[in-house]
């Protein structure tokens, strides 16, 4: 559903066919090289573009998804964020990985939903099997929803040197006020949240605490689950945008969040090559202002 309705908004915005967008994709990757940040609790820098795989990835084409990976390694990037919850999507990023011989050039985030070790210890195990790797980069709490919860069994997890950081997640504004405290309680290395130019609830209170906490903050949904472009569909995006170097609706929304220095990377998702160069793009070249973020949220909400 995502990369029908993106390519309906670019086909009936800007004209620009699929292989003509991964031309100027390409074009843009040669010329440029991808924005990093630094992992607050460590210094390691992370390239701000990543890919997410929540929607349906393990059920794509795998023909297809190893273009993704590549495209993303290829391009300069390397964060592959998946959960033991998203179907087949660790099983195909392990298989593709393997096979392409990608490991040492990919940076693994995966989740865990039990809140103890007892519970824990053979889904994260699991999680490894099938992402054929002995250790994660990445390991997080998955939708985080109590005050009270814990991150002291990921922390072991990571003292004995299966997984190098620790996070905790939520895309669900009901548990907000939980996933707060657990952050200011146990300053996790990542944290994880659902943000995107229509849904800007975070930046109120979440974003404000992980940087406190000295957190990296990955945005999932960064596309409100198709909403941003929809909101599009047969508009091209402003002239001014070229003030940023944002050259499709794709680059617009996730500049727009990379654009906030609290943001380390966003993830979108996507089974298709060309909107991965596409949205690598965003990674590249000027970023948005105040002022510019302010004129894009104007902008997006006079669309509605």
């Amino acid at each position: 559903m995502q990369d029908i309705s993106r390519r309906n908004a670019l086909i009936l915005g800007a004209g620009l066919t699929g292989a003509m967008l991964t031309r100027r994709a390409a074009a843009q990757a040669a010329a440029q090289p991808l924005l990093t940040r630094p992992i607050p609790h460590s210094g390691e820098r992370l390239p701000v573009v990543g890919l997410g795989t929540a929607n349906n990835f393990g059920a794509g084409e795998r023909a297809d998804l190893r273009k993704v990976l590549e495209s993303l390694v290829g391009g300069g990037a390397k964060l592959i964020d998946t959960a033991s919850s998203y179907g087949a999507a660790e099983a195909v990023i392990g298989d593709l990985v393997a096979e392409a011989k990608l490991r040492d050039r990919v940076f693994l985030a995966t989740k865990v939903r039990a809140e103890d070790a007892a519970n824990g210890n053979d889904e994260f195990r699991q999680s490894r099997q099938k992402l054929r790797t002995d250790k994660v980069d990445l390991l997080q709490l998955h939708n985080v929803s109590k005050a009270g919860q814990s991150l002291g069994y990921l922390r072991d997890w990571k003292a004995q040197g299966l997984c190098r950081y620790v996070g905790v997640t939520s895309t669900f504004p009901r548990d907000f006020p939980a996933l707060e405290a657990v952050i200011k309680r146990e300053k996790p290395d990542f944290v994880q949240v659902n943000y995107s130019l229509g849904d800007r609830e975070v930046e109120a209170r979440l974003l404000p605490a992980a940087a406190d906490a000295g957190a990296a903050v990955l945005t999932a949904l960064p596309f409100g689950r198709n909403s941003l472009f929809r909101a599009v569909r047969g508009k091209e995006p402003p002239e001014w945008a070229k003030e940023f170097d944002a050259a499709s609706w794709a680059q617009f929304f996730l500049k727009y969040l990379i654009g906030n220095p609290a943001v380390t990377a966003v993830i979108p998702g996507t089974t298709k090559a060309e909107h991965m160069l596409d949205n690598l793009g965003a990674g590249r070249g000027r970023l948005p202002d105040p002022a510019q973020r302010r004129a894009m949220v104007q902008l997006f909400e006079s669309l509605n």
